[in-house]
């Protein structure tokens, strides 16, 4: 109980600071970068202090099914190819051997993304939260810290950016977002040359416009919970 206690307080301890420390910075950012980077404090803001309670409820299941840590950390590629520590729920089993064990797996989905529709390493709770999208509101500590955005291209794996062509290295060009176009569009059932296709997409039509529209957008296609898994 008292491991579960720290990790609650650990939890809030890192909302609470990163929110404080981005309200100056948002200011400033806003003023100098225009619209999205204004957008992306507000509203990342907003939904962290509304969402409060379903994130610690979600650190709390997280805790109680399965051993390890409430977040998984892992580096992503960003915008211009600069690598970051992208934050999720943890969603899978810590098991080595079970991981090892996937990686030799054919993956479900063609292109350079792994992808299986039943993962053995995911929890149950992991299904849960990844069907619901739950797993990825941590990211918003990410565009807070202006690692990420709300709207815009995925942020991919550095060995799955290794194998991109001249083409597909285009997405690179914008900060990485916690839904974008493909998201609305499809998710995961998309192939790789769809998604690349409508993250080049998102970037030559940028706007403000857009970005409320995907928004919006994405509320329904979570729900749906269609290509997600």
């Amino acid at each position: 109980m008292q491991a579960i206690k720290q990790q609650v307080n650990s939890v809030l301890a890192l909302l609470f600071a990163t929110w404080l420390s981005s309200i100056d910075l948002g200011v400033r950012q806003f003023l100098q970068q225009g619209y999205k980077r204004g957008y992306d404090i507000v509203l990342s803001s907003l939904l962290l202090t509304t969402l409060s309670p379903l994130l610690i409820a979600t650190a709390l299941a997280v805790c109680l099914e399965s051993r390890g840590p409430v977040f998984f950390r892992q580096q992503r590629v960003g915008k211009d190819g600069k690598l970051f520590n992208m934050i999720k729920f943890r969603s899978m089993s810590t098991d080595a051997k079970l991981h090892a064990a996937v990686a030799e797996m054919e993956s479900d989905r063609d292109g350079v993304c792994k992808k299986f529709v039943n993962d053995p390493r995911v929890t149950r709770i992991g299904r849960i939260i990844r069907k619901l999208s739950i797993d990825e509101l941590p990211q918003l500590l990410n565009v807070l810290r202006g690692e990420m955005s709300l709207i815009g291209p995925r942020p991919a794996l550095q060995e799955e950016v290794a194998q991109y062509s001249d083409y597909d290295r285009q997405r690179l060009a914008a900060l990485p977002g916690i839904s974008g176009l493909w998201q609305v569009s499809g998710r995961a059932d998309l192939s790789f040359e769809e998604q690349i296709d409508l993250d080049l997409r998102y970037i030559r039509e940028c706007s403000l416009f857009a970005d409320l529209r995907i928004t919006l957008q994405t509320i329904p296609a979570v729900l749906r919970g269609s290509g997600a898994y």
